[in-house]
């Protein structure tokens, strides 16, 4: 019985209907009966165990292998509102770039604030300088204001501050070398990121831009994006199986390190496999290393 189910009608002329290069893809639900096939019962590795616990470790597994395996590069496009500020993705576990795209769809690269955070928590302060507290309910708490951190930020544009080397900031670099510090030579603004409240901060020169924002999600954030490449099958098996017997009590631990090498080993399978070498692509590469490069 074929593995494929679709319609190749449907497949070929309505889309819509199909999901276009699926088939790459295996369910976590079929992960999971396939573990239990080929793994649990009387006579193999593991005899007993509950689907629940066989889910758990698929899910814990699949976002192991999501962060350094997987070709896990999620996209959201984005328009700066006026505020500057943009929630965070609902998957979002890292960010890999973020990028404002101009009136020809080339994309500018936006480097992230190194200096000082955007967006602090602000105490309000008496004149003394002692921070003013209020009580609510049984605890006593500072009382949060703006950030006035944050309120300069919204009327400077450092996009275009950031290349000058020669303001207070950096007056320590006067005279100790030649043109511009790589770190702060940038014209396309910056952003910072506030973990705790969700937001992305940008400067007010990027008000009104679109941007794009590559992250790194999990995998399990939503069940129609719990899929696995058939290249990191196996080691998905590996990982569940390693992962069952390390955390059982009564287990010899001569077994449990023999499964962790299997699954080490089909781990570095799966990203050899998914790194998608092409023979044709390292040849162009290489064919410009025959040029002489003058020093």
């Amino acid at each position: 019985m074929g593995l494929y189910n679709g319609n190749l009608g449907n497949y070929y002329s309505n889309p819509s209907l199909e999901t276009l290069g699926g088939y790459q893809f295996i369910s976590i639900t079929d992960i999971i009966n396939n573990f239990r096939v080929a793994y649990v019962g009387e006579d193999k590795v593991i005899s007993k165990i509950s689907r629940a616990d066989i889910r758990f470790h698929a899910l814990r597994g699949l976002q192991e292998l999501t962060y350094d395996t997987f070709r896990s590069c999620k996209t959201l496009e984005l328009e700066i509102p006026p505020s500057l500020q943009l929630p965070l993705p609902h998957d979002y576990v890292n960010y890999v770039k973020i990028s404002w795209v101009d009136s020809s769809g080339k994309c500018h690269v936006i480097k992230q604030c190194n200096t000082c955070p955007k967006d602090p928590v602000s105490y309000e302060q008496d004149d003394d300088g002692e921070i003013i507290v209020t009580n609510k309910g049984k605890t006593i708490d500072p009382i949060v204001e703006d950030s006035t951190t944050w309120a300069n930020a919204q009327s400077v544009n450092s996009g275009n501050t950031s290349i000058n080397n020669d303001d207070t900031t950096y007056e320590t670099n006067l005279g100790q070398r030649y043109g511009l510090d790589p770190q702060h030579a940038n014209i396309n603004g910056c952003f910072w990121i506030n973990c705790k409240n969700g937001k992305i901060y940008f400067d007010s020169n990027l008000a009104g831009k679109t941007v794009i924002i590559q992250y790194i999600s999990d995998g399990v954030a939503k069940d129609e994006e719990m899929m696995v490449h058939k290249f990191a099958e196996e080691a998905m098996y590996r990982h569940i199986a390693w992962a069952i017997l390390n955390t059982r009590a009564n287990t010899d631990r001569n077994i449990v390190a023999t499964y962790k090498k299997e699954r080490s080993a089909a781990v570095r399978n799966a990203k050899i496999r998914l790194s998608s070498i092409k023979l044709e692509e390292i040849t162009q590469i290489l064919r410009g290393k025959s040029k002489w490069i003058k020093h």
